[in-house]
């Protein structure tokens, strides 16, 4: 399946436009994606991205719960800061029917709202492909290794979003390169998610052969970004050695900052706990448990100053980010990079 090639945004003058298929395919002029993030996509801060050029995405929870908006009345919001595309998240993975509805729902709304690109993770995404194709949009999916992404092909999906093991939130286990290997050989635009905190590594992702990245660490130290400014500085001040992985979030690993409370609560998962997320009649009840307490925490955790129950998440990139700035800034940097390494034009 194939999606169609959108006309690209109006062009700011004098900035480089940077052709890919990611480019092509989504109708933006620079392969930069903020990626969907729980608790940190504020509707600022996914607009800031799309007029800058890239593409923001829509985390659906954190619009609604987190920053207090109703879907679809949050969605108009963001149309007023920017005319641009934007994205959605689709979390697909088997859960409660309820939830299932009011994904599907989000999934509706933001059609009928225009949004015409998705991002799915964490399941089949055929259902996401059908809806969203029979209006002419375009679907990525999430993949760690070579048979997820084996998966998405074979629900029709556009274009993949390779999670390496440099990411923030649930990191893959392959380098950027290894990770491309695996996974281009299906002939579809891959993006590479993890790594990339500064435009340097941006030009290496395309150079290797990846249609854009994603980032979301180094959007959350952004002035767009509603994170609490004491988030924002310690992913400043860390080492890609102070990223580790915990399974005490939602069970499985996730890549956070090392603080005090991370440190004093320890990194494994309870061996009552492991027993329940491997025993396949117990794994999603207890996923819901780690869902809900996670939801809770993280969301605390975003505007509050440092205190002892903190999980900051970030990814590795946190080794290139050197200052607070806003998002346009971002982007503009990496497309201007790009385009003096050759792989652009300008307009």
């Amino acid at each position: 399946m194939t999606s169609p090639v959108m006309p690209p945004t109006p062009p700011t003058a004098g900035d480089p436009a940077i052709p890919t298929p990611l480019t092509r395919q989504l109708g933006i002029r620079v392969p930069v994606i903020a990626g969907p993030m729980y608790p940190c996509s504020n509707p600022e801060l996914v607009a800031a991205v799309s007029a800058a050029g890239g593409i923001g995405v829509v985390q659906p929870v954190s619009l609604t719960w987190v920053h207090g908006h109703d879907f679809r009345e949050g969605l108009r919001f963001i149309g007023t800061l920017t005319p641009n595309p934007i994205g959605l998240n689709a979390l697909i993975e088997k859960s409660s029917e309820r939830y299932r509805q009011r994904l599907e729902r989000w999934v509706e709304i933001a059609l009928e709202e225009g949004v015409r690109f998705f991002v799915t993770s964490l399941g089949n995404p055929r259902w996401v492909v059908d809806r969203v194709a029979a209006v002419g949009g375009t679907v990525y999916h999430d993949v760690t290794e070579r048979k997820w992404a084996q998966k998405g092909v074979d629900g029709g999906v556009h274009g993949l979003i390779a999670v390496n093991r440099e990411a923030g939130g649930h990191a893959g286990t392959r380098d950027p390169r290894q990770l491309y290997d695996e996974v281009a050989g299906f002939g579809l635009p891959v993006v590479c998610a993890g790594g990339v905190g500064d435009a340097p590594q941006f030009v290496d992702a395309l150079r290797i052969g990846y249609a854009g990245v994603q980032l979301g660490t180094r959007f959350i130290a952004t002035t767009e970004c509603r994170a609490h400014p004491d988030y924002k500085t310690a992913i400043l001040r860390a080492s890609a050695d102070d990223v580790v992985l915990t399974e005490r979030l939602t069970g499985v690993p996730v890549a956070v900052l090392r603080n005090a409370y991370v440190t004093r609560m320890g990194l494994r998962a309870g061996p009552l706990a492991r027993a329940l997320l491997r025993h396949p009649r117990t794994k999603h009840w207890m996923r819901g448990v780690y869902a809900v307490r996670s939801a809770w925490r993280l969301k605390r955790s975003l505007t509050q100053a440092e205190g002892d129950r903190d999980y900051w998440q970030a990814g590795r990139s946190v080794a290139h980010i050197a200052s607070i700035e806003p998002a346009g800034a971002i982007v503009a940097r990496f497309a201007r990079a790009a385009a003096d390494a050759g792989f652009a034009h300008r307009t």
